[in-house]
């Protein structure tokens, strides 16, 4: 196993985490956004506030994108395990 070949799977590891988690991370980015800005026109500095619809939407979200998630997850682990006899030998 060369360097170049363990560089690129820790490169495609790497793309595929960020793959996975960016859409989770975008709508709780966008909830908190929201939220932030309802709690400043209102005055409401309830700490809870910005909590509860954050973890609310980032279920919705693994519920329509976590087939997506896994099948990204899957196809990868395939991949590494389908050519494990390369890496090491």
């Amino acid at each position: 196993m060369t360097q170049e070949m363990v560089i690129a799977i820790a490169e495609r590891a790497i793309w595929i985490v960020l793959l996975v988690s960016g859409p989770l991370l975008l709508i709780a980015l966008v909830v908190g956004l929201i939220v932030s800005i309802f709690q400043a026109t209102t005055s409401i500095q309830e700490q809870t506030l910005a909590f509860v619809p954050k973890i609310v939407a980032v279920l919705v979200a693994i519920v329509f994108f976590g087939p997506w998630m896994i099948e990204q997850l899957t196809t990868y682990v395939t991949d590494i395990l389908n050519n494990l006899t390369r890496y090491i030998g």
